[in-house]
């Protein structure tokens, strides 16, 4: 079997990156999540997972927050996800696919919201939808990607175990 770059087996992770407007002032639309699917709203869904305001050290060399540390959030986002669905030992199995739609800017406040999409036998997957509040522009909310991300249960062997204690 072929190791990625991380040393896990399978196919990399793969991210792109979107074309971005050239207006630093373009207005996203608010999205939510649902089972049918993502749509565009006025509100938000529900309380995110966690809130950071995105500092200095968190830039690339472009000036805008680094994709890295967004991804970082994401599953932290998700892990706190899953913790809620069970207290076994869980590890990041996969984030699949996240696209950039919009940057972040040092100082924006970042929302992170959660939904579980499903349980299985040894794993669960969360979806996070990420979302921008401009420090620059108030009021003004960017939606900024969304991604899924897979954890796995382990034991103490580290190897996979059921999520749910089998009776």
């Amino acid at each position: 079997m072929r190791r990625n770059e991380a040393g896990h087996g399978g196919s990399p992770l793969r991210f792109r990156l979107a074309p971005l407007t050239p207006s630093k002032r373009a207005v996203y639309p608010v999205w939510h999540m649902s089972k049918d699917g993502i749509s565009a709203v006025g509100n938000t869904p529900a309380e995110p997972a966690i809130r950071v305001v995105l500092m200095p050290k968190d830039t690339n060399a472009h000036g805008t927050i680094f994709g890295g540390v967004i991804l970082s959030y994401i599953d932290i986002a998700a892990a706190i996800e899953a913790r809620k669905h069970t207290l076994k030992k869980i590890v990041t199995k996969a984030m699949h696919e996240a696209v950039f739609v919009a940057p972040v800017f040092v100082g924006d406040l970042v929302s992170f919201y959660t939904e579980l999409v499903r349980i299985g036998r040894t794993s669960i997957t969360i979806r996070v939808l990420v979302e921008a509040d401009r420090i620059a522009h108030p009021g003004e909310r960017a939606r900024v990607t969304e991604a899924e991300v897979v954890y796995v249960a382990i034991g103490e062997d580290r190897r996979p175990t059921p999520i749910r204690d089998e009776v």
